[in-house]
């Protein structure tokens, strides 16, 4: 496929971008390619084998094979040996390595090659990131900078992970965020850029079905898709 049937959601941490990205693709008929889940895999064979070398995680990613796979429902990610992968890619260790491992330019080169592999195979994409917009896919035909207040982003990441959302934890949340945000618009590798031909979708005041149907709009406006949303 061409770079004209994509769509670049980018955002900072916590904006939603990977459930919208899926949910708009859904409506489309396009895929989901989430490209978070390819340096979340990077940082498992990092904490597994517990190596921090970016040449020796490579090599060990090329021999598990670790890649986006197609399904009978769009793509998934493939580790040799890991039945569960969604929940090994999530596990607390990963988390907290993952920052550092998607800084790192080799990994990313990686990350993005394999990107482009795919979505050339594909019929439409829509890709979220950090830098899709202006690195991985800069020629996409729709960019979208899907973002929020921190402190509405923190609240949405505490109800999504149950239990009450007392102001504490709301202040902590907020806090760490904001923090999250400085380090990644702040960094010298793929720092989080607003593309400068993106449309700015601010989702503060938005409930999710309200920013999907808002890119969904744009996507029709631009002609993509082939799913009865595209088609109004």
């Amino acid at each position: 496929m061409t770079h004209d049937s994509v769509i670049a959601i980018d955002g900072p941490a916590a904006s939603g971008k990977s459930s919208t990205a899926a949910a708009v693709a859904r409506a489309l008929g396009f895929v989901h390619v989430d490209s978070g889940s390819l340096y979340r895999a990077l940082t498992w064979v990092s904490v597994q084998r517990r190596v921090e070398d970016p040449s020796v995680i490579l090599a060990e990613a090329e021999r598990l094979h670790v890649g986006l796979q197609p399904t009978g429902q769009g793509l998934a990610l493939h580790i040799d040996g890991v039945d569960d992968v969604d929940l090994a890619i999530r596990a607390t260790d990963v988390n907290a390595s993952v920052s550092a491992i998607a800084a790192m330019p080799s990994l990313r080169d990686w990350v993005n090659v394999r990107v482009r592999e795919v979505v050339r195979r594909l019929p439409g994409a829509v890709i979220d990131g950090r830098d899709i917009g202006t690195v991985v896919m800069p020629d996409a035909p729709l960019k979208v900078f899907l973002t929020a207040t921190a402190a509405a982003r923190a609240e949405r990441r505490l109800m999504q992970r149950g239990g009450e959302v007392d102001r504490r934890l709301l202040e902590a949340e907020t806090a760490d965020l904001v923090e999250r945000d400085r380090r990644d618009s702040g960094r010298a590798t793929a720092p989080l850029t607003e593309p400068r031909d993106a449309i700015r979708v601010d989702t503060t005041a938005m409930t999710f079905d309200q920013q999907v149907a808002r890119i969904l709009e744009l996507a029709r406006q631009r002609g993509l898709g082939s799913g009865p949303e595209a088609r109004g």
